[in-house]
Protein backbone atom coordinates (compact mmCIF):
# COMPACT_ATOMS: atom_id res chain seq x y z
CA UNK A 1 0.00 0.00 0.00
CA UNK A 2 1.34 3.49 -0.85
CA UNK A 3 1.97 5.98 1.93
CA UNK A 4 -0.07 8.93 1.57
CA UNK A 5 1.78 11.87 1.11
CA UNK A 6 2.18 14.88 3.35
CA UNK A 7 3.85 18.37 3.52
CA UNK A 8 6.64 17.54 6.17
CA UNK A 9 7.71 14.58 3.79
CA UNK A 10 11.10 16.50 3.57
CA UNK A 11 11.98 15.84 7.30
CA UNK A 12 12.65 12.54 6.84
CA UNK A 13 16.46 12.80 5.91
CA UNK A 14 16.71 14.82 9.09
CA UNK A 15 14.77 12.66 11.47
CA UNK A 16 11.63 10.16 10.35
CA UNK A 17 10.26 10.54 14.28
CA UNK A 18 9.86 14.35 13.53
CA UNK A 19 8.53 14.09 9.94
CA UNK A 20 6.00 11.77 11.83
CA UNK A 21 4.65 13.66 14.66
CA UNK A 22 4.50 16.76 11.99
CA UNK A 23 2.01 14.38 9.74
CA UNK A 24 -0.24 13.98 12.90
CA UNK A 25 -0.16 17.39 13.53
CA UNK A 26 -1.40 18.03 9.78
CA UNK A 27 -4.16 15.25 10.44
CA UNK A 28 -5.50 16.93 12.99
CA UNK A 29 -5.92 20.53 12.32
CA UNK A 30 -9.21 19.92 10.82
CA UNK A 31 -10.03 17.11 13.62
CA UNK A 32 -9.03 18.82 16.24
CA UNK A 33 -7.58 22.40 16.37
CA UNK A 34 -7.38 21.64 20.20
CA UNK A 35 -4.90 18.85 19.56
CA UNK A 36 -2.79 20.20 16.90
CA UNK A 37 -2.58 23.35 19.09
CA UNK A 38 -1.02 21.65 22.28
CA UNK A 39 1.20 18.83 20.45
CA UNK A 40 2.21 22.05 18.37
CA UNK A 41 3.64 22.80 21.10
CA UNK A 42 5.49 19.87 21.85
CA UNK A 43 6.82 19.54 18.34
CA UNK A 44 8.54 22.60 18.75
CA UNK A 45 10.05 22.27 22.31
CA UNK A 46 11.70 18.67 20.81
CA UNK A 47 13.24 20.75 18.08
CA UNK A 48 14.49 23.24 20.58
CA UNK A 49 15.75 20.18 22.46
CA UNK A 50 17.64 18.96 19.30
CA UNK A 51 19.34 22.51 18.97
CA UNK A 52 20.55 23.12 22.87
CA UNK A 53 22.35 19.98 22.33
CA UNK A 54 23.96 20.67 18.92
CA UNK A 55 24.52 24.01 20.58
CA UNK A 56 26.40 22.31 23.36
CA UNK A 57 24.55 24.01 26.01
CA UNK A 58 24.06 23.17 29.54
CA UNK A 59 20.42 21.21 29.46
CA UNK A 60 19.85 21.97 32.90
CA UNK A 61 19.59 25.74 32.37
CA UNK A 62 16.79 25.23 30.16
CA UNK A 63 14.01 23.45 32.42
CA UNK A 64 10.80 25.15 30.41
CA UNK A 65 10.24 26.09 26.66
CA UNK A 66 9.75 29.49 28.11
CA UNK A 67 13.29 29.69 29.05
CA UNK A 68 14.27 27.86 26.72
CA UNK A 69 13.12 30.14 23.95
CA UNK A 70 14.24 33.50 26.01
CA UNK A 71 17.97 32.21 26.68
CA UNK A 72 18.70 31.24 23.09
CA UNK A 73 17.46 34.45 21.97
CA UNK A 74 19.47 35.95 24.77
CA UNK A 75 22.36 33.72 23.64
CA UNK A 76 21.93 35.30 19.83
CA UNK A 77 21.03 31.69 18.42
CA UNK A 78 17.33 32.43 17.98
CA UNK A 79 16.49 35.66 15.56
CA UNK A 80 13.18 38.10 16.75
CA UNK A 81 11.30 36.24 14.36
CA UNK A 82 11.92 33.12 15.08
CA UNK A 83 11.77 33.85 19.36
CA UNK A 84 7.75 35.18 18.03
CA UNK A 85 7.21 32.45 16.44
CA UNK A 86 7.96 29.83 19.20
CA UNK A 87 6.55 31.74 22.09
CA UNK A 88 2.91 32.09 19.87
CA UNK A 89 2.82 28.36 19.76
CA UNK A 90 3.93 27.75 23.07
CA UNK A 91 1.41 30.21 24.05
CA UNK A 92 -1.32 28.92 21.55
CA UNK A 93 -0.51 25.21 22.98
CA UNK A 94 -0.45 26.17 26.82
CA UNK A 95 -4.09 28.05 26.17
CA UNK A 96 -5.72 24.84 24.03
CA UNK A 97 -4.40 22.50 27.26
CA UNK A 98 -6.12 24.55 29.70
CA UNK A 99 -9.13 26.42 28.10
CA UNK A 100 -11.62 24.80 28.00
CA UNK A 101 -13.15 26.97 25.29
CA UNK A 102 -13.76 25.88 21.41
CA UNK A 103 -10.98 26.34 19.40
CA UNK A 104 -11.01 27.24 15.69
CA UNK A 105 -9.29 25.78 12.33
CA UNK A 106 -8.16 29.27 11.87
CA UNK A 107 -5.91 29.38 15.25
CA UNK A 108 -4.33 25.42 13.99
CA UNK A 109 -3.60 27.34 10.91
CA UNK A 110 -2.34 30.47 12.29
CA UNK A 111 0.16 27.79 14.54
CA UNK A 112 0.59 25.54 11.88
CA UNK A 113 2.36 28.58 9.89
CA UNK A 114 4.20 29.61 12.90
CA UNK A 115 5.62 25.74 13.37
CA UNK A 116 6.20 26.59 9.38
CA UNK A 117 8.49 29.51 9.90
CA UNK A 118 10.26 27.55 12.88
CA UNK A 119 11.02 24.72 10.83
CA UNK A 120 12.56 26.18 7.98
CA UNK A 121 14.63 28.70 10.24
CA UNK A 122 15.86 25.07 12.01
CA UNK A 123 16.82 22.93 8.72
CA UNK A 124 18.63 25.72 7.10
CA UNK A 125 20.56 26.18 9.85
CA UNK A 126 21.20 22.90 11.33
CA UNK A 127 19.97 20.66 8.38
CA UNK A 128 22.08 18.58 5.61
CA UNK A 129 23.21 22.15 2.95
CA UNK A 130 21.18 20.45 -0.02
CA UNK A 131 18.06 20.31 1.77
CA UNK A 132 15.59 22.49 0.52
CA UNK A 133 12.38 23.78 2.05
CA UNK A 134 9.57 23.95 0.30
CA UNK A 135 7.11 26.64 0.15
CA UNK A 136 4.54 27.06 3.08
CA UNK A 137 1.00 25.22 1.84
CA UNK A 138 -1.60 25.66 3.79
CA UNK A 139 -3.27 21.78 4.66
CA UNK A 140 -6.16 20.74 3.05
CA UNK A 141 -9.30 19.38 5.15
CA UNK A 142 -8.76 15.44 3.94
CA UNK A 143 -11.62 14.11 1.66
CA UNK A 144 -11.33 10.47 2.61
CA UNK A 145 -12.49 8.93 5.95
CA UNK A 146 -10.26 10.28 8.47
CA UNK A 147 -8.97 9.00 12.06
CA UNK A 148 -10.85 9.38 14.94
CA UNK A 149 -9.75 12.24 16.91
CA UNK A 150 -8.74 9.92 20.43
CA UNK A 151 -6.78 7.65 17.35
CA UNK A 152 -5.09 10.49 16.49
CA UNK A 153 -4.18 11.50 19.58
CA UNK A 154 -2.86 8.33 20.54
CA UNK A 155 -0.94 8.05 17.45
CA UNK A 156 0.98 11.88 18.65
CA UNK A 157 1.74 10.06 22.17
CA UNK A 158 3.55 6.79 20.31
CA UNK A 159 5.38 9.60 17.67
CA UNK A 160 6.40 11.82 20.71
CA UNK A 161 7.68 9.32 22.93
CA UNK A 162 9.91 7.78 19.68
CA UNK A 163 10.82 11.51 18.88
CA UNK A 164 12.19 12.17 22.31
CA UNK A 165 13.58 8.66 22.56
CA UNK A 166 15.74 9.55 18.94
CA UNK A 167 16.39 12.62 20.55
CA UNK A 168 17.92 11.70 23.91
CA UNK A 169 20.46 9.45 22.12
CA UNK A 170 21.85 12.24 20.26
CA UNK A 171 25.66 12.70 21.70
CA UNK A 172 27.28 15.99 22.05
CA UNK A 173 29.63 15.61 19.53
CA UNK A 174 26.76 15.85 16.88
CA UNK A 175 27.81 18.00 13.92
CA UNK A 176 26.22 21.55 13.88
CA UNK A 177 26.60 21.58 10.05
CA UNK A 178 24.45 18.70 9.29
CA UNK A 179 22.87 16.47 11.54
CA UNK A 180 20.63 13.06 10.94
CA UNK A 181 18.39 11.74 13.69
CA UNK A 182 17.16 9.33 11.63
CA UNK A 183 16.39 5.89 13.59
CA UNK A 184 14.87 2.82 12.20
CA UNK A 185 12.54 2.38 14.99
CA UNK A 186 9.75 3.37 13.10
CA UNK A 187 9.02 2.72 9.25
CA UNK A 188 6.79 4.83 6.98
CA UNK A 189 4.64 2.02 6.09
CA UNK A 190 4.15 1.79 10.07
CA UNK A 191 3.70 5.39 10.35
CA UNK A 192 0.66 6.04 7.64
CA UNK A 193 -1.47 3.11 9.12
CA UNK A 194 -5.26 3.57 7.68
CA UNK A 195 -7.25 5.14 9.40
CA UNK A 196 -8.90 3.28 12.40
CA UNK A 197 -5.48 0.59 11.85
CA UNK A 198 -3.42 2.19 14.97
CA UNK A 199 -3.25 -0.12 17.71
CA UNK A 200 -5.57 0.55 20.42
CA UNK A 201 -4.58 -2.09 22.88
CA UNK A 202 -2.84 -5.45 23.15
CA UNK A 203 -4.30 -8.55 24.37
CA UNK A 204 -2.43 -11.64 26.03
CA UNK A 205 -2.89 -15.00 26.80
CA UNK A 206 0.41 -17.68 28.10
CA UNK A 207 2.71 -15.53 26.55
CA UNK A 208 0.74 -14.96 22.98
CA UNK A 209 0.02 -11.16 22.32
CA UNK A 210 -2.62 -9.78 20.07
CA UNK A 211 -2.99 -5.97 18.98
CA UNK A 212 -6.64 -4.66 18.67
CA UNK A 213 -6.78 -2.09 16.19
CA UNK A 214 -8.43 1.57 17.36
CA UNK A 215 -11.72 0.74 14.61
CA UNK A 216 -12.67 -2.13 16.89
CA UNK A 217 -11.82 -1.04 20.51
CA UNK A 218 -15.72 -0.88 21.14
CA UNK A 219 -16.96 -3.17 18.29
CA UNK A 220 -19.69 -6.21 19.43
CA UNK A 221 -18.65 -9.46 19.57
CA UNK A 222 -21.33 -11.35 18.14
CA UNK A 223 -21.39 -14.70 19.64
CA UNK A 224 -22.00 -16.23 16.04
CA UNK A 225 -18.64 -15.22 14.67
CA UNK A 226 -16.84 -17.16 17.14
CA UNK A 227 -17.28 -21.09 16.12
CA UNK A 228 -15.48 -22.48 19.34
CA UNK A 229 -16.72 -19.74 21.58
CA UNK A 230 -20.47 -18.70 20.75
CA UNK A 231 -22.01 -20.09 24.09
CA UNK A 232 -18.97 -19.11 25.98
CA UNK A 233 -19.14 -15.83 24.90
CA UNK A 234 -23.27 -15.64 25.15
CA UNK A 235 -22.52 -17.26 28.80
CA UNK A 236 -20.22 -14.37 29.20
CA UNK A 237 -22.65 -11.85 27.95
CA UNK A 238 -25.36 -12.70 30.57
CA UNK A 239 -23.01 -11.69 33.44
CA UNK A 240 -22.13 -8.93 31.49
CA UNK A 241 -19.03 -9.69 30.41
CA UNK A 242 -17.37 -10.12 27.00
CA UNK A 243 -19.64 -8.32 25.36
CA UNK A 244 -17.93 -5.58 23.31
CA UNK A 245 -14.12 -5.55 22.90
CA UNK A 246 -12.99 -3.04 25.41
CA UNK A 247 -15.09 -5.36 28.44
CA UNK A 248 -12.18 -7.97 27.69
CA UNK A 249 -9.38 -8.02 30.01
CA UNK A 250 -6.29 -7.65 28.75
CA UNK A 251 -5.21 -10.92 29.83
CA UNK A 252 -7.54 -13.52 29.06
CA UNK A 253 -6.22 -16.45 31.40
CA UNK A 254 -8.89 -17.16 34.01
CA UNK A 255 -12.04 -15.53 32.14
CA UNK A 256 -13.90 -18.54 31.69
CA UNK A 257 -14.35 -18.09 36.01
CA UNK A 258 -16.55 -15.82 35.26
CA UNK A 259 -18.91 -18.51 34.21
CA UNK A 260 -19.87 -22.34 35.47
CA UNK A 261 -18.56 -25.19 34.01
CA UNK A 262 -15.96 -23.37 31.68
CA UNK A 263 -11.95 -23.98 31.84
CA UNK A 264 -8.56 -23.15 30.20
CA UNK A 265 -9.41 -24.19 27.27
CA UNK A 266 -12.48 -21.58 26.51
CA UNK A 267 -10.10 -18.96 26.87
CA UNK A 268 -7.58 -20.46 24.88
CA UNK A 269 -9.93 -21.16 22.03
CA UNK A 270 -11.69 -17.49 22.56
CA UNK A 271 -8.21 -16.27 21.95
CA UNK A 272 -7.70 -17.71 18.78
CA UNK A 273 -10.39 -16.86 17.28
CA UNK A 274 -10.19 -13.53 18.57
CA UNK A 275 -7.10 -13.57 15.86
CA UNK A 276 -9.53 -14.89 13.36
CA UNK A 277 -11.76 -12.04 14.32
CA UNK A 278 -9.58 -8.80 14.26
CA UNK A 279 -7.94 -10.15 11.03
CA UNK A 280 -11.49 -10.33 9.08
CA UNK A 281 -12.22 -7.17 10.27
CA UNK A 282 -9.60 -5.33 9.47
CA UNK A 283 -10.12 -6.99 5.93
CA UNK A 284 -13.73 -5.45 5.61
CA UNK A 285 -12.09 -2.09 7.10
CA UNK A 286 -9.54 -1.98 4.01
CA UNK A 287 -12.63 -2.73 1.90
CA UNK A 288 -14.53 0.36 3.31
CA UNK A 289 -11.89 2.65 2.81
CA UNK A 290 -11.27 1.30 -0.64
CA UNK A 291 -14.80 1.68 -2.18
CA UNK A 292 -16.69 4.43 -0.16
CA UNK A 293 -20.18 4.63 -0.16
CA UNK A 294 -20.81 0.89 -1.13
CA UNK A 295 -23.03 -1.46 0.51
CA UNK A 296 -21.90 -4.92 1.55
CA UNK A 297 -23.01 -8.17 2.73
CA UNK A 298 -20.67 -9.80 4.78
CA UNK A 299 -19.74 -13.63 5.47
CA UNK A 300 -16.76 -14.37 7.51
CA UNK A 301 -14.00 -12.65 5.65
CA UNK A 302 -15.56 -12.97 2.43
CA UNK A 303 -18.61 -10.24 0.12
CA UNK A 304 -20.87 -9.40 -2.23
CA UNK A 305 -21.61 -5.82 -3.18
CA UNK A 306 -25.25 -4.87 -3.35
CA UNK A 307 -26.21 -3.18 -6.12
CA UNK A 308 -29.53 -1.74 -6.99
CA UNK A 309 -30.66 -4.68 -8.99
CA UNK A 310 -29.49 -7.32 -6.02
CA UNK A 311 -30.76 -4.91 -3.63
CA UNK A 312 -34.39 -5.15 -4.79
CA UNK A 313 -34.11 -9.16 -5.13
CA UNK A 314 -37.38 -10.59 -3.52
CA UNK A 315 -35.76 -13.46 -0.88
CA UNK A 316 -38.30 -16.26 -2.16
CA UNK A 317 -37.72 -20.31 -2.60
CA UNK A 318 -37.86 -19.16 -6.80
CA UNK A 319 -34.74 -17.28 -6.00
CA UNK A 320 -32.65 -19.00 -3.52
CA UNK A 321 -32.68 -22.78 -3.00
CA UNK A 322 -32.53 -25.12 -0.24
CA UNK A 323 -33.29 -22.65 2.78
CA UNK A 324 -36.87 -22.92 3.01
CA UNK A 325 -37.09 -22.30 7.19
CA UNK A 326 -34.93 -18.92 6.68
CA UNK A 327 -36.78 -17.64 4.02
CA UNK A 328 -40.02 -18.33 6.16
CA UNK A 329 -38.25 -17.07 8.98
CA UNK A 330 -37.35 -13.88 7.39
CA UNK A 331 -40.80 -13.31 5.96
CA UNK A 332 -42.08 -13.22 9.46
CA UNK A 333 -39.84 -10.13 10.28
CA UNK A 334 -40.91 -8.41 7.10
CA UNK A 335 -37.54 -9.21 5.20
CA UNK A 336 -38.60 -9.43 2.05
CA UNK A 337 -35.79 -8.53 0.12
CA UNK A 338 -32.04 -9.05 -0.07
CA UNK A 339 -31.16 -4.86 0.36
CA UNK A 340 -33.04 -5.17 4.02
CA UNK A 341 -30.95 -8.45 4.94
CA UNK A 342 -28.53 -7.14 8.15
CA UNK A 343 -25.00 -6.92 6.77
CA UNK A 344 -23.56 -9.53 9.20
CA UNK A 345 -25.67 -12.48 7.59
CA UNK A 346 -24.20 -14.75 9.96
CA UNK A 347 -26.64 -13.14 12.17
CA UNK A 348 -29.18 -15.35 10.36
CA UNK A 349 -27.73 -18.27 12.25
CA UNK A 350 -29.91 -16.92 15.45
CA UNK A 351 -33.44 -18.24 13.81
CA UNK A 352 -34.73 -21.53 14.31
CA UNK A 353 -33.05 -24.75 12.79
CA UNK A 354 -30.95 -22.60 10.86
CA UNK A 355 -27.24 -22.61 11.01
CA UNK A 356 -24.07 -21.42 9.83
CA UNK A 357 -24.40 -24.31 7.22
CA UNK A 358 -27.41 -22.70 6.11
CA UNK A 359 -26.36 -18.77 5.75
CA UNK A 360 -23.29 -20.10 3.97
CA UNK A 361 -25.54 -21.62 1.57
CA UNK A 362 -27.84 -18.30 1.22
CA UNK A 363 -24.43 -16.52 0.56
CA UNK A 364 -23.43 -18.23 -1.91
CA UNK A 365 -26.14 -17.95 -3.97
CA UNK A 366 -26.09 -14.40 -3.41
CA UNK A 367 -22.33 -13.91 -4.79
CA UNK A 368 -23.63 -16.14 -7.90
CA UNK A 369 -26.27 -13.65 -9.08
CA UNK A 370 -23.60 -10.70 -8.71
CA UNK A 371 -21.03 -12.79 -10.94
CA UNK A 372 -24.40 -13.29 -13.52
CA UNK A 373 -25.03 -10.34 -13.35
Amino acid sequence: MQSPSYFYQFLKPISKELAFVARELEISIYQSPRTMLTHARVFVENILQHVIVLEKLPQSDYPKLKEQIDNLYNGGILETDIRDALHFVRMSGNQAAHDARLFRYSEALLSWEAVYKIVKWYVEVYGPVDLKVPEYQDPKPQESVSYDITEVQERLRVMEELLISSLKGESDSSSKEEVTVTTESMSEEEAAVPPGFTTNRKLFYKGESLEVPHFLRDAFLLPQRFGKSETFLIRLGANQQARIMSELPNNLEGLHKHVKRYNDKNDENLFHELKVFIEEEKQRRQIYLERPGELFLFYRSDYVIVTEELGETKITADNFAGIPSLIRQLKEDQIQTVGQLPKELVILAKYENVGVGTVEKLFEQLKEMQRKS
